[in-house]
């Protein structure tokens, strides 16, 4: 059966309803809840709601979209963020997390501001350090070399309201602010110090000042981390800065050394030097010991040279002679003794036993004529040397 049968829904109970008869119980108990009966007694024809029935139809249906417009002022603010109110678009107030309720649109509106998400800026590259900006990364530093540095920002919100209303884009004043501070301390610093020892203080003077300017333009922002990602000379000139931080470091080798030697062969000249000094020190003092010595002798010899001097002077002799003497390999004999005088190679003698007695020395010796010795027993020797060739020929 089509729709559009007029006998449709009247055939049975197994059909769908008739939709007058449901729209005209509805009018009678819309009619019915507001207490209103006809004006006159006439019953309205069968099928046609009446004026009042269609009024009180009507002022549900307002009654409904009020509840449900004042329903849609209630929101809930999750954790982290916070909920900024605004009145016909003029900030009113800032709510907390948790369930709220405002006036509806269009009178107040809310925007939902994350605070505790971390906000990164990049300055000198995009995602990744290959991807760099020259623009943003080439500055130039107090000894008017270029370098070329590419560093992070993290940040957060302190300040919803500020960070909504006070600019119209606050990411962007944060970019801009980061290469303005850096530009500031770099431009104020030298190159050396910004490649190598100073990274991690350029980093904190950078946040401090961001801050600052942050704060002025009231940006509602909190800067948390600034970190060097790299800093490095131009590419155009790397080679020649390569270079140069060689030749640097090939004086700094050749410093070292140059120290390390001083610092070895300055105290052991300083310790010569004393030696030296000790040693004078100590030849002085021996001279004038041996000095007051030989005068206190000389004295001595002179009293008893005045009791006998002939004595005196031949005993001075006979010492310097043999002081003289010790020094020589020499023999002198008396020649003028008469009798057989026995030699003695006394030089080889001494020659043998100074390994042997290195500490003691051999005067010289004089013999005296005296009896004749024994004979000296060299045929037993001239047999021993005989034996010995013929032992030589029969071998």
């Amino acid at each position: 059966m089509a729709l559009n049968d007029p006998q449709w829904g009247k055939k049975g109970k197994d059909g769908p309803p008739d939709l007058e008869e449901i729209f005209r119980k509805f009018n009678q108990k819309l009619a019915s809840l507001f207490g209103r009966s006809g004006g006159n007694n006439n019953p309205p024809s069968p099928g046609t709601p009446s004026a009042r029935q269609w009024g009180g139809g009507v002022g549900l249906v307002v009654l409904l979209a009020l509840l449900i417009w004042l329903a849609s002022g209630f929101y809930i603010i999750d954790e982290g963020r916070r909920g900024v109110v605004l009145r016909f678009g003029k900030y009113l107030e800032t709510t907390m997390p948790g369930p709220h309720w405002h006036l509806p649109y269009p009178i107040e509106s809310k925007e939902e501001v994350n605070v505790s998400s971390v906000r990164t800026v990049e300055v000198g590259y995009r995602s990744n350090v290959k991807a760099k900006r020259p623009e943003e990364a080439l500055m130039l530093t107090d000894d008017e070399n270029i370098i070329d540095i590419q560093f992070a920002v993290q940040y957060t919100l302190k300040s919803p309201e500020d960070y909504l209303f006070f600019n119209r884009n606050p990411d962007e004043s944060v970019l801009q602010a980061a290469e303005t501070a850096i530009r500031e301390i770099v431009g104020k610093s030298k190159m050396d110090y910004v490649l190598y020892e100073g990274r991690a203080d350029i980093a904190a003077q950078a946040q401090q000042l961001m801050q600052g300017i942050l704060d002025r333009y009231k940006t509602g922002i909190a800067v948390s981390k600034v970190t060097m990602q790299n800093a490095q000379p131009p590419e155009q000139v790397q080679a020649a800065f390569d270079d140069a931080v060689k030749a640097g470091q090939d004086r700094e080798r050749q410093k070292n050394e140059g120290q390390a030697y001083a610092n070895d062969i300055v105290p052991r000249s300083r310790g010569m030097a004393s030696r030296l000094l000790e040693e004078a020190s100590g030849y002085k003092q021996r001279v004038i010991a041996a000095s007051d010595g030989d005068a206190s002798r000389f004295k001595q010899v002179l009293v008893e040279y005045e009791k006998a001097p002939a004595v005196t002077r031949e005993r001075l002799y006979l010492d310097t002679m043999q002081q003289v003497l010790a020094n020589t390999s020499k023999v002198i004999n008396d020649s003028k003794g008469s009798g057989n005088l026995l030699y003695l190679p006394l030089d080889k003698l001494m020659q043998m036993n100074a390994p042997l007695q290195s500490s003691s020395s051999t005067d010289a010796m004089v013999l005296q004529p005296g009896p004749t010795p024994a004979p000296v027993a060299e045929p037993p020797v001239r047999s021993r040397e005989t034996l010995r060739s013929r032992e030589r020929e029969a071998r």
